[in-house]
């Protein structure tokens, strides 16, 4: 073996080649320049396949009497189609978790957070908010009866405190100052005006 053998088997083994570049170094490289190409391809793949796609669906609705019929995003909420697509912003939109009670409302007589009730899943239904209480430019006997107890304060959840105590009253629960507070425990004032709010419910109880 003469003195240049190690040094050819040595280059064979690690696939160097004249100016100090290997093959190793080569090939690895390639390979990241091919990858980092493909990085924005799968990406925007990916993208595009978890875009989510509307589907849309025909839903009647009365509202306060009047009765609309309305394209609608089936994932929309009852709260969401009530204050953008049909403007009756009186119906608040809180925590919109269903825990404040400040979208009350009363679908088919019945109470409601409409933050988590389909618009889609009630086609014909009939619907109850704070706007259709007043008649004829009277205040219903609740709304009066909030007035006259300081049943509020900002005001913000009055609607839904409103439409809950119409609810409550027409099922039977309004019986007492106890009851009124079990059966209307999930609508939160922040601001406190609880005695205010039971005492304008016992009221509007008698009158109705």
């Amino acid at each position: 073996m003469t003195n240049q053998e190690p040094f050819i088997a040595g280059a064979a083994e690690t696939g160097s080649t004249q100016g100090g570049v290997s093959r190793r170094s080569v090939l690895l490289t390639a390979g990241g320049a091919a990858s980092l190409a493909v990085v924005p391809q799968v990406a925007a793949q990916s993208a595009s396949e978890s875009k989510p796609v509307a589907t849309m669906a025909k839903v009647r609705l009365a509202v306060n009497g009047t009765r609309h019929e309305l394209e609608l995003d089936t994932r929309h909420s009852l709260l969401d189609v009530l204050r953008e697509d049909l403007g009756l912003t009186g119906t608040k939109k809180g925590c919109n978790q269903g825990a404040c009670g400040a979208c009350t409302i009363l679908l088919n007589g019945r109470r409601v957070v409409s933050c988590l009730t389909l618009a889609a899943m009630h086609d014909g239904a009939k619907v109850e908010t704070i706007e259709g209480l007043e008649k004829n430019g009277e205040l219903h006997p609740l709304q009066s009866a909030f007035v006259e107890h300081d049943g509020l304060q900002c005001g913000f959840c009055t609607p839904g405190q409103i439409m809950s105590a119409v609810g409550c009253i027409a099922e039977g629960h309004a019986g007492s100052p106890d009851d009124i507070r079990f059966w209307m425990s999930g609508n939160i004032c922040r601001c406190g005006a609880y005695p205010g709010i039971v005492a304008a419910v016992v009221d509007a109880a008698k009158r109705v």
